[in-house]
């Protein structure tokens, strides 16, 4: 994404330390400006983070095949919380997109719950899922999946200000 689009900047947040490090090493073998990787508990740091941004850099976010955490005991590990709804919704601009994509239908459907139970963000489609990425370019887990024959579990949200209508 960062390569098809150089004029947008792109911030990849990850809770497991080597991934960042091998991330952030192929974006400096390809000698990418507009891409930085992150190691980070996104629901402890966001906020934080967005803290230090000037409202409305934001544009689009993607939650994508996030751990599933399987284990009842282990549901409050899921990314989406809702905490995470909330600080998005306090730190996304009018128009900003959201997609949700996961392998595993429950936690797609929990992901897709938490937005659309918040007033600041409103699905882009009737369907429960969208029928393709409207991403350029498809993840790596999202290959393998479809190289299995198996479902893909999306969702497209618009956030939408308080008293406004998008």
């Amino acid at each position: 994404m960062a390569q098809s689009r150089p004029q947008w900047n792109f911030l990849g947040l990850e809770i497991r330390e080597p991934l960042v490090e091998s991330a952030n090493q192929q974006r400096d073998e390809l000698g990418l400006d507009n891409l930085h990787y992150l190691f980070s508990n996104v629901n402890v740091d966001l906020p934080c983070l967005l803290s230090s941004l000037p409202f409305g850099c934001l544009q689009y976010v993607t939650i994508q095949f996030p751990d599933p955490w399987f284990k009842k005991r282990h549901a409050k590990r899921r990314t989406v919380q809702p905490r995470l709804v909330e600080t998005l919704a306090q730190g996304m601009p009018d128009g900003s997109w959201i997609l949700l994509q996961s392998d595993v239908e429950f936690v797609a459907v929990q992901m897709r719950d938490r937005f659309q139970a918040s007033p600041a963000f409103q699905r882009q489609h009737e369907e429960p899922w969208l029928a393709s990425n409207p991403l350029p370019v498809p993840t790596e887990r999202e290959l393998m999946t479809r190289s299995r024959d198996q479902p893909v579990y999306r969702c497209l949200f618009r956030a939408i200000r308080p008293g406004t209508t998008s």
